[in-house]
């Protein structure tokens, strides 16, 4: 694998004033040897006044968070991160590399989630280049490569888990987003650990069932909600009645039977878990009439 290396260049404000001074000198030289006839000086300061010229394809600009790769004849020769006007050799071809941290807002997937359901599924991936020989030499295009392995992460971490688990211990897509976006993100670093590539974030941006059964789903949601608050009712009324009887017996406010706790029982359950305001029945006679 090629690793990146830093090379260090020479200051291109530094050069170009020699630069400049070597591209008069060879005019004015051209000029005296033509007027004296001299032709071998006019060869040579021809040749110095092509070498200079040629030297100014040795200048390049290197912006902030921004590196350059640099080759030569399609070897790895280093690459330039220090920002400003730079110089090496003329003969070196020279590619750019942002280092900038970019955001990739991935398209809606249709996918099927663990149990089988198909659901609608998107991420947001955060990241940048930290390895320029990585992202340029070992993958075709890094940015196509982001993107596509990427998608197949999030494909892959959608079949592992269900859009809603009726658990908690388990983990769903909806219920635990941020232990599911700390697997996407891992799960898309070792994929783009290759191309040179650091994820600094991962989450999903769009979650929903497929159209075709969005509604299905809906109405699923709706009735296991109102099943988990029935049984809240009935556990808080149950200990209601519970502590009703408690009070009485300890308070010995009145005795009862197994026949009329159980009527009691009823009636309060009934007063309790129902949905609607009850009516009172008031009892004008006796315990036993």
């Amino acid at each position: 694998m090629i690793r990146e290396h830093v090379r260090s260049t020479a200051h291109g404000l530094m050069v170009l004033p020699l630069q400049i001074t070597l591209l008069f000198l060879c005019v004015a030289g051209i000029i005296m040897a033509a007027r004296g006839g001299l032709r071998l000086m006019v060869l040579a300061s021809v040749l110095g006044l092509a070498a200079t010229f040629i030297s100014f394809f040795g200048l390049f600009v290197v912006n902030p968070n921004d590196g350059v790769v640099l080759q030569l004849f399609g070897a790895y020769r280093g690459t330039v991160r220090e920002a400003g006007l730079r110089f090496a050799n003329p003969f070196f071809s020279k590619r750019r590399v942002s280092l900038r941290v970019r955001n990739f807002d991935g398209q809606r997937l249709k996918v099927n989630d663990h149990s089988g359901n198909p659901i609608e599924i998107a991420a947001v991936v955060v990241w940048k280049v930290v390895d320029t020989a990585e992202a340029i030499f070992q993958v075709d295009s890094f940015e196509s490569f982001v993107q596509v392995q990427s998608e197949a992460a999030l494909r892959n971490l959608a079949s592992r888990h269900a859009y809603d688990s009726q658990e908690d211990t388990e983990h769903s897509l909806r219920g635990s987003a941020a232990e599911v976006a700390d697997q996407l993100k891992h799960e898309i670093q070792d994929r783009l650990a290759q191309a040179g590539v650091q994820v600094i974030e991962a989450r999903i941006s769009h979650l929903a069932y497929a159209p075709e059964i969005a509604s299905v789903m809906l109405q699923r949601q709706q009735a296991s909600a109102i099943i988990a608050a029935r049984q809240k009712i009935v556990e808080g009324a149950v200990g209601m009645v519970e502590m009703a009887l408690e009070m009485l017996s300890k308070r010995q406010i009145v005795e009862l039977d197994a026949e009329r706790k159980a009527a009691m029982v009823s009636n309060l359950l009934v007063v309790l878990c129902s949905e609607r305001g009850t009516q009172p029945v008031v009892n004008a006679g006796t315990l036993h009439h």
